[in-house]
């Protein structure tokens, strides 16, 4: 069924709704409408105006246009990464391992310090693409329709014009590493 059909607009709404980690109740409250409502738009049996739609967006904050124009599909490049599938870049203190596919790769350096080592001191959008590798602890990682629990060593890989959201859902501290890419030009 098209993106634009009430289907489409309904799975859009409940995709977004899950990334914002919202229950239908609580997108209804924010946007004042009824709970009903969005039960209804998210099973595609109506299809509401751009007004209602634009008041429920409005709540999110989310625009009509970037509401269209996130890609909500299933990526056909992976975006998950688990410890064994990184390739190593480098060895010794400093320790590099790339995410990404073969034609899209962004480096990511985990540094290893022994004991006594100075390693010096260290430097610390919308859209480009985003990387980052779980140190320790375990972290929810949604991207689109996509969700997968990370634990240490385990990655992602996503270009930032999708939706995410990284949630922690342990009982400790997560530590993650990551990075993102600028836009690139079309």
């Amino acid at each position: 069924m098209p993106a634009d059909s009430a289907d489409g607009v309904g799975r859009r709404l409940k995709l977004i709704r899950g990334v914002c980690g919202w229950s239908q109740r609580e997108l209804a409250k924010r946007a004042g409408v009824t709970n009903a409502s969005i039960s209804l738009i998210e099973q595609g049996r109506v299809s509401p105006s751009v007004g209602s739609l634009q008041k429920i967006l409005d709540s999110i904050p989310l625009s009509l246009a970037d509401f269209f124009a996130l890609d909500v599909g299933v990526s056909r490049v992976p975006v998950f990464f688990r410890a064994g599938e990184l390739p190593e870049t480098a060895a010794g203190a400093v320790r590099g391992q790339l995410l990404g596919s073969d034609d899209r790769r962004l480096a990511l350096l985990r540094r290893v310090f022994s004991p006594g080592q100075d390693g010096g001191a260290e430097l610390s959008g919308r859209g480009g693409e985003a990387a980052g590798f779980v140190v320790s602890g375990q972290l929810e990682v949604t991207i689109g329709s996509e969700v997968a629990l990370l634990g240490p060593g385990d990655g992602y890989y996503f270009d930032r014009h999708r939706p995410y959201r990284l949630r922690n859902p342990g009982d400790c501290d997560c530590i993650l590493i990551s990075a993102s890419s600028p836009s690139r030009p079309k």
